[in-house]
């Protein structure tokens, strides 16, 4: 058991809940939203998605899996699974649709034989190098979001060692060097640029005033977390990331049936909270996307629908179907997306949540297929997912993943709140009647 058994139901569904917790996260770090600022790895970049650190790790050592055993995450994100799943000595595979952000996962994974020092001479070289050409750069043709977002002596500074980074592809430590520059972005802009929305209009003061001093900062992070890897992890077992989209069962084609061990993972929640536009400042800035077609082709297209940006009649119709073959469930989500229609029809402005639902969880089911055939049997799956209440209908998301998993093999063992959440619109009638919540689903391969 992952908790205690000290809860009381929930009115709607069979969901427990903490009269007191039972255990906390060893150190509380990284709770507030998203990666940890300070742990190692997951300080490269602060993705805001997915678990903290110091839970990814307590969820692992609670599902007590065999030594070296592989564990899989369909939502892999920045990688913060990945790094406690190594840290534990345990193998770990992942799918992550978002390219920039598997890139990221995938470089923190990366077993490099590279001596760290040479990382740390290299960036000192390229500042050395800017401080003389900054002068001579035309910062005219970036991006409007870009221009915005940076005064233009510290945008003439970022632009100058981007351009001297993607020069260096061939070098062994250009994507160390990239993602250092990626993640001082937000430290240096001087507009709000906080998650999920960047917001060129509100000025701010910039958290750290010198952009180069602030990426040798983040170079020597790098730095230290590689040594210590070296120090404490060189023997562990070999992690993987795959970009692309875990409902399709050829991005999971590398594992054998039934040879991965456990799952810890976070799919995206039903808040209408837009992975690919909170990237959007990065995917700019370094020329991954010039335009929102483009990012919403290339960046997007993989990911699963959880926004009303995502949504298209097509693809609600078409999971509509779908859903009438996962019987009572199906139809469960099918009257969720009728009343949620309803609801829309009754604003000027609706958002389009009743097409979100349906393909939402349609996505869910066939990656729970996936899970089901690279799992062994017996193994543990389990989410952190939280519940929402759009336009005041409750989609009891957790507990619908559970009923889904069912029909693909899995039994839920446990369905456990970890925190409550969504106070800011408790006042709001319109939002939710109800108590919403962060919570744990524990399912069991049967």
């Amino acid at each position: 058991m992952l908790m205690s058994d000290n809860h009381r139901p929930m009115p709607e569904g069979a969901v427990l809940q903490e009269e007191s917790p039972v255990f906390e996260p060893s150190s509380g770090r990284g709770r507030r939203h998203g990666t940890s600022r300070s742990e190692p790895f997951d300080r490269w970049f602060r993705y805001p998605a997915g678990f903290a650190s110091d839970y990814a790790s307590l969820l692992l050592q609670q599902l007590q899996l065999p030594t070296a055993g592989l564990v899989v995450d369909p939502f892999t994100g920045s990688g913060v699974a990945g790094t406690a799943a190594r840290r534990a000595g345990h193998a770990f595979y992942g799918v992550e649709a978002h390219p920039l952000i598997a890139e990221l996962a995938a470089l923190k994974l990366d077993r490099t034989s590279e001596d760290p020092n040479g990382l740390l001479a290299t960036a000192r070289e390229l500042t050395l190098q800017v401080i003389t050409t900054r002068a001579d750069i035309d910062i005219s043709g970036e991006a409007d979001l870009t221009l915005r977002s940076f005064d233009p002596e510290t945008l003439a500074i970022l632009v100058s060692l981007r351009d001297l980074i993607r020069e260096m592809q061939a070098h062994e430590w250009h994507l160390h060097l990239k993602w250092a520059l990626l993640a001082t972005l937000r430290d240096v802009a001087s507009v709000r640029v906080g998650w999920p929305y960047q917001r060129p209009g509100s000025q701010r003061q910039p958290t750290f005033a010198d952009p180069l001093t602030r990426f040798l900062q983040r170079i020597g992070w790098m730095v230290e977390d590689m040594r210590e890897f070296e120090a404490n992890y060189s023997s562990s077992p070999a992690c993987r990331v795959r970009q692309g989209d875990s409902r399709e069962a050829m991005n999971w084609s590398e594992l054998g049936h039934g040879t991965a061990h456990g799952c810890v993972t976070s799919p995206p929640y039903l808040n209408n909270f837009d992975y690919a536009d909170a990237t959007r400042l990065e995917l700019y800035f370094w020329g991954d996307v010039t335009s929102w077609s483009q990012m919403c082709a290339e960046v997007r297209s993989d990911m699963l629908t959880a926004t009303t940006q995502q949504s298209s009649v097509g693809a609600a119709s078409d999971a509509r179907t779908l859903l009438q073959t996962y019987g009572t469930v199906g139809t469960e989500v099918s009257e969720i997306a009728d009343r949620l229609q309803k609801e829309r029809g009754n604003r000027s402005r609706g958002k389009e949540y009743d097409r979100v639902v349906p393909d939402y969880f349609v996505a869910i089911a066939r990656i729970m297929e996936n899970l089901s055939t690279v799992l062994a049997s017996g193994a543990p799956a389990v989410l952190l997912v939280g519940d929402s209440a759009p336009y005041g209908v409750y989609v009891d998301t957790p507990g619908l993943i559970a009923k889904l998993a069912k029909c693909q093999g899995f039994t839920l063992e446990e369905d456990v709140i970890l925190r409550h959440r969504g106070q800011r619109w408790a006042s709001n009638a319109t939002r939710h009647n109800v108590q919403l919540a962060e919570r744990l689903v524990l399912l069991r391969r049967d």
